[in-house]
């Protein structure tokens, strides 16, 4: 299946800023997802620290403890929206309607089931911090997982079904902004 194409991840505003051939990179340099689900017609969206190192490009980890809402509700097939975003910078205008922002963007939709293997969490868990924090080793730089923190600690596989990358890069780009003796300045702030 091409998981960059189907109906539900089109992207109708702006389709020329789709950038699907860099959603996985856009994936390994996120930082923060923000995980959308749907309970008994309740809808969530919740921050989340993610693994995704692009060996594996349909799928991402996320984890917490057995108690989250999130995860208990996900570890039971519930449909999953996963959204990473960056943003690279404020782009301001010489008129209103044409400020905006660059950055890059990643919407997954998919499945998770729960991981309850000790080997395979603590392989997630070491390259999370790795991925997070580059060049810290375990036994070295910090104590790795004991049996009874990863047997604590619920963790999901989340199957990319689908996926939609969508990028903005650039200057302001409204009708004043490349004339010089307009009203007011544009430019662009990076972040």
């Amino acid at each position: 299946m091409d998981t960059l194409t189907p109906e539900r991840a089109t992207i109708r505003q702006h389709p020329e800023r789709a950038a699907n051939q860099e959603a996985a990179d856009f994936l390994a340099a996120g930082t923060v997802a923000h995980v959308g689900f749907q309970v008994n017609g309740q809808p969530y969206v919740i921050p989340f620290s993610y693994q995704f190192d692009g060996s594996t490009p349909d799928r991402l980890y996320l984890h917490g403890g057995h108690s989250s809402h999130t995860l208990r509700a996900l570890s039971d097939g519930a449909a999953v929206c996963v959204t990473v975003t960056m943003v690279d910078g404020l782009v301001f205008s010489r008129t209103a309607l044409n400020h905006s922002m660059n950055y890059r963007s990643v919407v997954c939709f998919g499945r998770a089931r729960a991981i309850e293997d000790s080997e395979e969490k603590q392989r997630i868990f070491t390259s999370m911090i790795d991925r997070y924090f580059p060049g810290r080793t375990a036994g070295e730089h910090y104590a790795a997982a004991t049996e009874a923190q990863l047997r604590a600690t619920a963790v999901l596989e989340v199957t990319i079904e689908n996926m939609s990358a969508k990028v903005r890069r650039g200057g302001a780009t409204g009708p004043l902004d490349n004339d010089p003796d307009a009203l007011g300045t544009c430019g662009v702030v990076p972040l």
